[in-house]
């Protein structure tokens, strides 16, 4: 007799196997969501138009509308629409660096105003900075 193999955990291929982070993995599916929500935006916006000053009753007053966003939703929420939003989140990668280094030095800039306008002492590692002996006479 021969055994036949036991058939092992569906693996789904995805194009960028890449692991991220739990911070990075939220805002993949962030970009998820948002593209999901962005095909099926008329379908929700009926829905929400809908269930407008309704409690309970929009549970059946509005199940057409509901079932057509749901269907939408259903439809669009796929491995390939998953893996395009991981491919957007990497091609914008160097776009959010750029942003949050331009919010650092605005932050260290104001904060440094900040100590100048107070007359506070300059922090530790500042003194070898062009600008930062300015205040002190």
């Amino acid at each position: 007799m021969m055994a036949t193999p036991k058939p092992g955990p569906v693996q789904i291929k995805s194009r960028n196997p890449i692991p991220l982070s739990s911070s990075q993995e939220t805002q993949v599916r962030e970009l998820y969501y948002k593209r999901v929500r962005g095909y099926c935006a008329d379908e929700i916006r009926d829905f929400a138009s809908c269930a407008l000053n309704r409690t309970i009753s929009a549970t059946w007053a509005c199940r057409q509308q509901r079932l057509a966003m749901n269907n939408c939703m259903i439809a669009h929420a796929s491995q390939q629409e998953q893996d395009a939003a991981r491919e957007e989140w990497f091609a914008t990668r160097d776009e959010r660096r750029k942003e949050r280094e331009a919010k650092e030095a605005r932050r260290k800039e104001q904060e440094k105003f900040h100590r100048e306008w107070w007359g506070m002492p300059p922090l530790p590692g500042d003194e070898d900075k062009p600008g930062a002996s300015e205040g002190k006479r």
